[in-house]
């Protein structure tokens, strides 16, 4: 029988419809909810749970549920990122004594449920648990409903009971910042009481912490104190846990893991069937604690309003969330073994967990966000440490790390998760403008690849007095000589890191210009705040090196009228480089991203010095291999070390060339670059960026494989809790990598034109909707190699679409 074209043409558009309805609606999502049937054996097998910029590790363990809390902004007075502390729940008669059990994430909804029967009084007894946090005011909800009357204990558990003196070791790597500091250094204890039927606990830092005051004198800024932001001092963060008929019970000490605590108890004024547990969380920078205790009472009489509008506005705001964006590869053909299907599924998951901070005073950290459980558990640098210990700091944030964070956010439409990681730029601009105006008396700022709100350089980078001045090397104070100086002069250069790794590394200051200026004309949105750290970013390395040049040679530029980027160092790997391949490609970026901005948004220099500025710029190196032209990381250099490779940096992050048209000969360089390349290759771990650069040179299959391999499952129970890597579990900066390689693979936006399945495996059916500039999104549909649905807004925007052909 044959079919008419009008027929086939309705059930082609009922198609399109139900692909439409289905991605509308989410249904597509609920296939990717991590469900356990059984109990956890520790922390290490914990949930992500959150919202707004709470994190939650959720589990159950030995027939009691437990929940770590972790809230952006919790800096104690040494720039540790601690814990507010754990929740115990224990109910009696206890349905988790029996063998059912299933705890689900729901990513829809964007909360954990536990559903467990046992028996009790001759009959079965279901509970559900359900665990959520309200996106507006990051409190905590804990709600349990069972079919038999039950009683509930809810213990606050906190280990921080006295002062304590940190140890010049390894228990020391929370506290980056201040690593090897020869002088003492000490964590302050908590403050809990039970009153009025609630627990009321807090950590205030002291008026006699050391951050940034020791490092202001140490890098010689006290004349600049005042416009250094000091985001530590009157910090109090901490909260209240209630619940309606609880009343305060005992308290009880025990051990979890390694680490002794103290449990202050809530319990059922009486058995029943409906119990709900409210967590309050607060922070703020007050001059008294009175202060911050209003607020906190505040906020505890409101979170036992509406209730149940505040649920309903979170789990909107989740579907929103979903909305904005997705990949689903093989989505008819859900199946954990398929690792096509579960990379698609795993980065979905990661995009929560970035999700769960979308609202943080501070951006999501790469080395465990708010997900870090006790180090013994983890293993590795953290065995014996206990829930506050996580490797590379808490309040410093290594730029080359954190910046894979916030890429994926701009073509997922994450655009208010990505603003934290601005904010950060902007409230260090004081500190680093100070270090520029101290040490090199010139304009512009310099943020370190270590970069904290003061914008000070980290102690431990910098050199301590009578201390070690270079990571893992003991020098004197007052032997100017480093490794870090090694390659460049014999003395280290005032104002530069005596560190064999990030000294001369500001890369990072022009990148994440960059991204500001790329989130932009992704958005349309205003960036008038941020110009001021856009233009110090810029301007230093123009004023820096000119000075440079001038102090060796009596010119300001070479003969060729360009600037000369030495010292300087292409990422950690190539010390002692001049004109670096990352940083002139971060350099034409942010200068040709600038020349696009509105003139009155300019606040220190006018288009034309920017426009001169663009034309000294020097081009990038290149090479003979074996007759195949080459792109070089750096013009020249001393050394070489790490296993970075600068020399894509013009590809990704910065968007220097793409697969067709004028620059389609550049990408057989890249090609043979990597051909010849003499760097270690298919590095999976944490911040490795190969599954990127395949995609941006069209290197399909290969992109394929790395990614597949990036994004699988992590050896823990939960799929996207990697690492620990170069870095700690959860690994963000792994997950960051991975959704950007597998958004490259889809999309690419070089200018104006968005190139579509540039790196896409044809027998890969997948679903999807990403972002591109101009307030634009693609959305379609690929199965069996052939587009069913594609839906470009604005419309306008469909002539911008470059088909890429399968390979």
């Amino acid at each position: 029988m044959k079919i008419s074209l009008k027929i086939k043409l309705i059930l082609l558009v009922i198609c399109i419809f139900s692909i439409v309805a289905n991605a509308q609606n989410l249904d597509w999502l609920n296939q990717y909810n991590i469900i356990w049937d059984s109990q956890s054996d520790n922390s290490a097998a914990s949930m992500p749970c959150g919202g707004g910029d709470i994190g939650l590790n959720v589990w159950a363990e030995k027939g009691e549920l437990l929940f770590y809390i972790q809230r952006s902004g919790s800096l104690a007075e040494n720039n540790q990122y601690l814990k507010l502390g754990r929740i115990r729940l224990e109910m009696t008669p206890n349905p988790f004594a029996g063998k059912t059990f299933k705890q689900e994430l729901k990513l829809k909804q964007g909360f954990v449920e536990i559903q467990a029967q046992s028996q009790a009084n001759g009959k079965p007894l279901n509970a559900t648990v359900k665990v959520w946090v309200n996106i507006k005011d990051s409190t905590i909800y804990v709600d349990v409903d069972s079919s038999q009357n039950i009683s509930v204990d809810a213990a606050y558990e906190n280990w921080r009971l006295e002062d304590r003196d940190i140890p010049n070791n390894l228990s020391r790597r929370p506290i980056f910042s201040m690593e090897a500091y020869p002088g003492k250094i000490t964590l302050s204890k908590d403050t809990i009481s039970s009153q009025n039927n609630s627990i009321i606990f807090y950590h205030r830092n002291p008026d006699n912490k050391i951050i940034p005051e020791v490092l202001i004198k140490q890098q010689g800024l006290e004349k600049y104190k005042d416009e250094i932001v000091d985001d530590l001092k009157g910090r109090t963060f901490g909260g209240a846990m209630l619940g309606t008929n609880f009343k305060t019970a005992n308290q009880t000490t025990d051990k979890y893991q390694v680490t002794p605590y103290k449990a202050w108890h809530l319990i059922s004024t009486h058995p029943a069937q409906k119990h709900q547990l409210r967590i309050v969380t607060h922070i703020a920078q007050t001059e008294t604690i009175d202060q911050w205790r209003t607020k906190l009472n505040e906020l505890i009489a409101d979170s036992a309003n509406n209730i149940e509008n505040k649920r309903q506005a979170t789990q909107s705001w989740w579907k929103s969330f979903w909305q904005r964006s997705w990949i689903s590869i093989n989505p008819d053909k859900p199946d954990p073994s398929s690792k096509p299907w579960r990379i698609a599924r795993n980065y979905n998951l990661f995009r929560y967990q970035l999700g769960c901070n979308a609202f943080g005073e501070y951006p999501t950290k790469f080395n465990g966000g708010n997900f870090t459980v006790d180090g013994h558990v983890i293993g590795a640098k953290g065995k014996n440490f206990g829930p506050d210990w996580r490797d590379w700091g808490g309040g410093v944030f290594t730029a080359q790390n954190q910046r894979l964070l916030h890429w994926p956010m701009l073509k997922a439409g994450d655009f208010d998760a990505i603003l934290p990681n601005f904010e950060l730029y902007r409230k260090a601009l004081g500190g680093s403008r100070a270090r520029v105006k101290a040490h090199f008396g010139h304009d512009g700022a310099v943020y370190s690849e270590y970069i904290s709100v003061p914008g000070v350089a980290i102690g431990a980078g910098w050199g301590w007095e009578g201390g070690s001045r270079n990571r893992g090397t003991e020098v004197p104070f007052g032997d100017p000589r480093a490794d870090g100086a090694q390659g460049y002069n014999s003395f280290v250069e005032p104002g530069v890191m005596a560190n064999n790794c990030i000294g001369y590394h500001w890369e990072s200051q022009l990148e994440n210009a960059y991204m500001i200026m790329e989130y932009h004309r992704f958005t349309g949105a205003d960036i008038s705040k941020y110009m001021p750290f856009i233009e110090n970013a810029l301007i230093f390395f123009d004023e820096h090196y000119r000075l440079r040049e001038k102090m060796r040679t009596g010119k300001e530029l070479n003969n060729n009228g360009k600037l000369v980027i030495f010292p300087s160092t292409s990422c950690e790997s190539y010390r002692g480089a001049k004109n670096p391949s990352d940083v002139l490609a971060g350099l034409k970026a942010g200068l040709e991203s600038i020349l696009t901005l509105d003139d009155n948004i300019l606040k220190l220099r006018d288009k034309k010095y920017y426009r001169q500025f663009l034309n000294s710029i020097p081009d990038f190196a290149f090479d003979n291999v074996n007759g195949d032209k080459t792109i070089k990381p750096a013009e020249s250099w001393k050394r070489y070390q790490n296993v970075e490779c600068p020399q894509f940096y013009p590809l990704f992050p910065f968007n220097r060339f793409d697969l067709q048209g004028k620059d389609s000969d550049y990408m057989q360089t890249f090609r043979n670059t990597w051909k010849h390349g003499n760097f270690p290759k298919n590095m999976v771990i944490s911040w490795h960026q190969d599954g990127i650069f395949y995609a941006r040179m069209g290197m399909t299959e290969q992109a394929a494989s790395y990614n597949i391999k990036k994004l699988d499952d992590s050896p823990r129970r939960y799929p996207t809790f990697w690492g620990p890597g170069h870095d700690w579990v959860p690994d963000h900066n792994w997950g960051g990598s991975g959704m950007i390689g597998l958004q490259e693979m889809l999309i690419q936006t070089i200018g104006k034109e968005i190139y579509l399945f540039p790196a896409w495996p044809k027998d890969w059916d997948v679903n999807f909707k990403l972002h591109a500039p101009y307030q634009t999104t693609i959305e379609g549909q690929l199965k069996d190699g052939k587009i069913q649905s594609l839906t470009v807004t604005p419309e306008s925007r469909k002539s911008d679409i470059k088909l890429i052909e399968f390979k």
